[in-house]
């Protein structure tokens, strides 16, 4: 924390593909020794994938069509906005609402439950879907990654799992909530 005002938030570019911010700060997250092409090409490619596994699992869901959504003149023929869609579901459903921290009072240590400010569960829900995609079985990044945000979109999934354990966590902390502002 800076000692003098406050620091100023940089303005995110949008991906080149989509035009999403959100989906160019999930790229970010992604990349790896500097290396943004390649981890476009992977978050596209895991999309995609992810896209049609969805499609062959849930048939109810329908492809919207190009209205009204933003990026949809690349050629996708509607793609664009479902995509999206998926992507934003597959966070939403990772973002924790509650986290602990901890705090020191009197010589003990306490978990105090804290809400958590949308950018920072943004930025959680993003590193645990990259966390838990590096650590699955599967072959190559690309269906890694793409399983989990399948896993992601229907609520399950080893990301979700620590969202639903940091809930518990701050849920069983509740006693110690009066600590917040000390």
């Amino acid at each position: 924390m800076p000692r003098r005002g406050v620091v100023a938030k940089r303005k995110r570019l949008p991906d080149p593909k989509y035009g999403s911010q959100l989906l160019s700060q999930f790229i970010n997250v992604v990349m790896v020794n500097g290396k943004k092409s390649v981890a476009e090409k992977l978050v596209y490619n895991a999309l995609e994938v992810a896209q049609s596994q969805i499609k062959k699992h849930h048939p109810e869901i329908k492809e919207e069509d190009g209205e009204g959504g933003e990026g949809t003149d690349q050629g996708a023929g509607g793609q664009t906005p479902h995509i999206l869609k998926l992507f934003e579901t597959a966070l939403g459903n990772v973002r924790p609402g509650v986290e602990v921290r901890s705090r020191r009072v009197g010589g003990a240590t306490y978990q105090v439950p804290i809400e958590v400010r949308s950018d920072r569960s943004t930025a959680l829900a993003m590193r645990w879907i990259v966390q838990y995609a590096r650590n699955r079985g599967e072959k190559g990044m690309i269906t890694r990654l793409a399983g989990e945000f399948v896993d992601a979109f229907e609520s399950r999934g080893a990301a979700v799992k620590k969202r639903e354990d940091t809930h518990r966590m701050a849920k069983a902390n509740q006693a110690f909530a009066h600590f917040r502002w000390t």
